[in-house]
């Protein structure tokens, strides 16, 4: 097939291209700035619908990746990106020669604050979804599956916690804050977490391609189905990057609150001239429900549906990621 990857910068992007050209698929990229990738370079910002134009054109598939991840920011910023920018390539995807779409999206979007415990993948729900990012990437997925039909098939695929060496979203920012001892255990460190290993999650998504008539106008959740408890694995992913293990234990309510505390100063700072602005908070509302309810996934229909398994185990991914951390010295 050819096939348009947005989002190939990031690490999950950057994974889908290299197992599509892998396999013989042509890959076009639709990239903000020029990202290094060795395949032919669109660029333009997503909501930009003469860039969109360009990079889809006599493309038979689209796997959308491109969004605006930040902890914080601006709504304005998550609209456009995530909610414009969708609309965008949906549409020029419906007006050219694409027949297949790929809408990669969050668990987040249908987390309204509470344990997630061996459930499916539910609705996705601007209204209730926690901050800015899920309610803009709930907003997104709405508007990509609205548009599956006859001529376009549309998935949205949801891998949950993606992680694997180089990754400066979650093993960056956990090694960091416990080099540097600012990585607490919330509660008591025992509630289950599933994670995925970033090509289980990059295999997912292309299965979603390869199975397009059976997946289309679904939801998936994709984890690496191991749930474990986030303390554990918390330690783990520390030990595995030659970071020392946290030891530091804050209640979740007290998180919870000092979230909100953080969350206030980051407004004010915001709004009043002068002061500096909090652009990477230690804690905020959303990190603290994360890191202290459970959040794993029955894997039984998706795997069914995709007709996939994930080929690397947590452990084994562990073991390739300490692999990496003791190359880079």
């Amino acid at each position: 097939m050819r096939v348009l990857v947005t989002g190939a910068s990031g690490m999950l992007g950057r994974a889908v291209a290299d197992t599509l050209a892998a396999r013989g698929d042509t890959v076009t990229v639709l990239q903000r700035r020029p990202s290094g990738v060795p395949y032919r370079e669109v660029l333009g910002d997503v909501a930009d619908p003469a860039a969109v134009s360009e990079a889809v054109a006599g493309q038979d598939a689209v796997v959308h990746l491109a969004a605006k991840v930040d902890v914080v920011g601006p709504w304005e910023d998550y609209r456009r990106t995530n909610i414009d920018g969708t609309r965008t390539l949906v549409e020029a995807a419906r007006a050219g020669s694409v027949t297949r779409f790929v809408q990669v999206s969050s668990p987040s979007v249908a987390h309204a604050g509470s344990s997630l415990a061996g459930v499916g993948a539910g609705p996705a729900d601007p209204e209730r979804a926690r901050g800015n990012y899920a309610r803009s990437k709930a907003a997104a997925e709405l508007i990509a599956l609205g548009t599956d039909g006859d001529e376009l098939t549309v998935t949205a695929v949801r891998p949950h916690l993606v992680w694997g060496p180089g990754d400066t979203q979650l093993i960056g920012r956990i090694l960091e804050r416990a080099r540097s001892g600012r990585l607490p255990v919330l509660g008591r460190g025992t509630s289950l977490v599933d994670t995925t290993y970033v090509t289980n999650a990059a295999d997912a998504i292309v299965a979603a391609l390869d199975r397009a008539d059976v997946a289309r106008g679904q939801a998936l959740v994709v984890t690496n189905g191991e749930p474990r408890p986030i303390g554990e694995l918390i330690a783990d992913i520390c030990r595995a990057g030659g970071a020392p293990p946290p030891r530091l234990r804050i209640p979740a309510r007290l998180a919870w609150a000092a979230g909100a505390a953080v969350e206030g100063a980051m407004a004010v700072s915001a709004s009043v001239p002068g002061l500096p602005e909090i652009t990477e908070p230690p804690l905020t509302r959303f990190l603290a429900e994360q890191l202290s309810t459970a959040h794993w996934f029955d894997q039984r229909h998706t795997r069914e549906v995709l007709d996939w398994t994930p080929a690397v185990s947590l452990d084994e991914g562990l073991r390739i990621l300490a692999a990496a951390h003791s190359a880079d010295g």
